[in-house]
């Protein structure tokens, strides 16, 4: 969060191929990766970019979210994530407002951040992630 209103975290990248994906960003663009972790069934490393970071989902499992987002849509962006100062009013705001939400709660995410996300079919066909 800065003094403009929420920032952009991260743009979350699915690929099938993690190395591959890596090599592009440390040797044309000199980012290295941080260490990769888990999470929803996706295996995620993180290359940051000042504030904003991009982050490659990779699935763990053919049932994962990721997954089945590859299958059917190939690599590609697969969400953005913007971190706000409270997760929890936002989401009031969300379902205030008539937005679809994905969690109605908010959950662990990635690095232990509390994260929700929000239904594509309702935010102009992008799945969006609420972080603080």
């Amino acid at each position: 969060m800065t003094d403009r209103g929420p920032v952009v975290r991260h743009i979350g990248v699915a690929v099938s191929d993690l190395a591959a994906a890596v090599a592009f960003y440390r040797e044309v663009l000199g980012v290295e990766p941080t260490p990769a972790e888990s999470a929803d069934g996706a295996t995620i490393v993180s290359l940051p970019f000042g504030e904003t970071a991009v982050e490659l989902l990779v699935p763990e499992t053919p049932e994962s979210p990721v997954a089945k987002f590859l299958a059917r849509r190939g690599p590609a962006i697969h969400h953005v994530c913007f971190r706000v100062p409270n997760l929890d009013e936002a989401l009031v705001r969300c379902r205030t407002h008539g937005y679809r939400l994905v969690d109605e709660r908010p959950r662990a995410g990635a690095g232990g951040h509390r994260v929700a996300f929000l239904h594509p079919k309702s935010t102009a066909g992008i799945l969006l992630e609420l972080t603080e």
